[in-house]
């Protein structure tokens, strides 16, 4: 297949692309590197080293200035991967200025996506990587994607985002839906759970709004931290390691839905909770001799900290999606991955400074 990553220097983009040609598929990508400039804006950057894209271009096409003129080249692709979005739940509650730009950049970058794929490539495949943030915490099973049974069955099921940016991705479900209704687009929107782990030649961020929580949890105990557990750690989410979403990821580019059709698939491999997060990475880290401590501190966001969680997510097992790894085994990898980079830690950048809930200081909104 002829394939375009939107997103192709990011933390999944990059090694998708890599086992997408090691598959045999044809690849290309684009990116604006705007991933790298917020991190570093943020004072951190990858634990990991990564490539310049000076380097990462000769492995693949890599256009850096402007989607349409790639879809001019590449009117005939096959299917085209969107993880081109403003990927952080912290940085858009930061203030109002990136709270817009997470909806400016990921709303309408998705909407322009939409136009240039009906103009260009109608027939091609999109595969939008959502989150499990879109549903919320409700007190009810989640199914994937429309209300299986009753008076509500076939309605998409309801959205309860939690931040400007799971609401950015709320806005693309139903734009996406539309447009696969009224143009007879296809799509694949991944509710993704959270992605945590390293694979060669990706980046690794840690900071608090572009590290998630294992990540995070693993590089504090590395740090000599203790762990950072929000609140009571009762929050319960869907996990999966980075190389189970380009697993999950492959299987839906590799099965397309038909023309006009919309599915939905929940990715996630098991649910854990925060405490149950920390149990397993001080276990690993006490195993490494790191002596590894946990602290429950005020939670900066606006969330609730003990809830029921249950979501379907039978789709991509359908497909063939075997999850045949044990977290205490990836978390115990991670750890010994990091190790050797424990001196260029910046441990300063871990804590979190951005409150969700409104506070005394006042943001300039002539923007």
């Amino acid at each position: 297949m002829r394939i375009l990553i939107l997103g192709i220097d990011g933390y999944i983009g990059w090694p998708l692309a890599l086992h997408l040609r090691e598959r045999g598929h044809k690849v290309t990508g684009l990116d604006n590197l705007i991933r790298r400039y917020r991190v570093q804006h943020e004072g951190s950057e990858s634990l990991f080293p990564i490539d310049g894209i000076l380097k990462k271009q000769p492995e693949f096409p890599i256009d850096t200035t402007g989607l349409k003129y790639l879809m001019e080249l590449d009117c005939d692709l096959d299917a085209i991967v969107h993880l081109a979005e403003q990927p952080s739940a912290a940085w858009s509650m930061k203030d109002v200025t990136t709270a817009t730009k997470t909806q400016y950049h990921n709303v309408l970058g998705t909407l322009n996506l939409l136009w240039l794929m009906q103009e260009y490539c109608p027939t091609a495949h999109l595969v939008k990587l959502g989150t499990m943030g879109e549903y919320g915490t409700p007190d009810c099973v989640i199914p994937e994607g429309e209300i299986p049974d009753g008076p509500m069955a076939g309605l998409l099921f309801p959205r309860s985002a939690g931040s400007f940016y799971h609401l950015s991705k709320v806005h693309d479900t139903y734009n996406i839906i539309f447009a696969c209704k009224t143009w007879g687009l296809r799509s694949t929107d991944i509710m993704q759970g959270v992605v945590f782990g390293h694979l060669p030649g990706t980046r690794l961020d840690y900071d608090e709004c572009f590290g998630t929580v294992i990540n995070r949890f693993c590089v504090e105990a590395v740090a000599g931290m203790p762990l950072t557990i929000y609140g009571q750690g009762g929050q319960t989410r869907g996990y999966l390691p980075l190389k189970d979403s380009i697993q999950c990821l492959t299987l839906a580019l590799e099965n397309p839905p038909e023309d006009g059709e919309y599915r939905t698939f929940n990715q996630f491999a098991e649910t854990y909770s925060i405490n149950e997060l920390a149990d397993i990475v001080s276990d690993a880290g006490n195993a490494f001799g790191l002596e590894v401590k946990k602290d429950h501190i005020s939670n900066p966001r606006v969330e609730k900290e003990e809830h029921f969680y249950s979501p379907v997510h039978k789709k991509l097992a359908e497909l063939g999606y075997d999850p045949s790894w044990d977290i205490k085994n990836e978390i115990h990898k991670l750890i010994e991955a990091i190790i050797p980079y424990k001196k260029d830690i910046r441990k300063e950048i871990i804590l979190p400074k951005i409150q969700w809930a409104p506070s005394e200081v006042k943001h300039d909104f002539s923007i």
